[in-house]
């Protein structure tokens, strides 16, 4: 279900905080909206990507619904607090993954005597195979509920969007790559306890 982590620094990271750029999209600095969204847009496409059902691929665009969910969340930026970066990154993977089962649920709706993409074949991807795949993710999603903030911070940041130790350091507010490490590994044996008798590619 998840990427392995990437090895590349985050960008941005460090050089202009999060609260910075939200205080500045409020007072309607155009600029700086465009900088927080290009700063998440290539790691929300990659996670979305990831996300979406082999029998869906064809009739979702990823990059529709990365921009749409940016959009919404820039939409409510009065309503949400910047804490850490961490924190907003895990509130725009939420919009997304509640993006996403809106359209695959929109989908499942399609009358019967719609054509089918050609595409929809998959030797990799059956209905059952989706099926359980929704049944796990919805496991999950469920679990990721149930953490604290910061443990759902970690997860979303080091296993899901892919960040080293060193960026969730940053994200985070912790001293070190090395303390940020400790605490994805928490974060991870607490959602394991969440999660008994599944297993999952973290």
């Amino acid at each position: 279900m998840t990427s392995a982590p990437r090895s590349e620094r985050h960008p941005d990271v460090g050089l202009e905080s999060t609260a910075d750029l939200f205080e500045r999209i409020r007072t309607g600095d155009d600029t700086a909206r465009e900088r927080l969204i290009g700063r998440y847009l290539t790691t929300l496409r990659r996670f979305a990507h990831g996300r979406i059902p082999a029998s869906a691929r064809s009739l979702i665009d990823t990059d529709d619904l990365v921009q749409t969910s940016l959009l919404r969340a820039m939409g409510q930026m009065d309503s949400f607090e910047a804490r850490r970066e961490g924190a907003f990154l895990a509130y725009l993977r939420q919009i997304l993954v509640n993006r996403l089962r809106d359209q695959i649920r929109t989908i499942g709706r399609r009358p019967e005597h719609d054509p089918l993409d050609e595409d929809l074949a998959s030797p990799d991807s059956g209905p059952e195979d989706d099926t359980d795949r929704r049944r796990r993710e919805d496991l999950f999603e469920a679990a990721m509920s149930r953490l604290s903030d910061e443990h759902r911070e970690a997860i979303v940041l080091r296993v899901e969007l892919g960040l080293p130790y060193q960026a969730v350091s940053e994200a985070m507010g912790r001293p070190s790559a090395e303390a940020a490490r400790k605490l994805v590994a928490r974060a991870l044996t607490r959602l394991a306890d969440e999660l008994p008798g599944e297993s999952w590619d973290v």
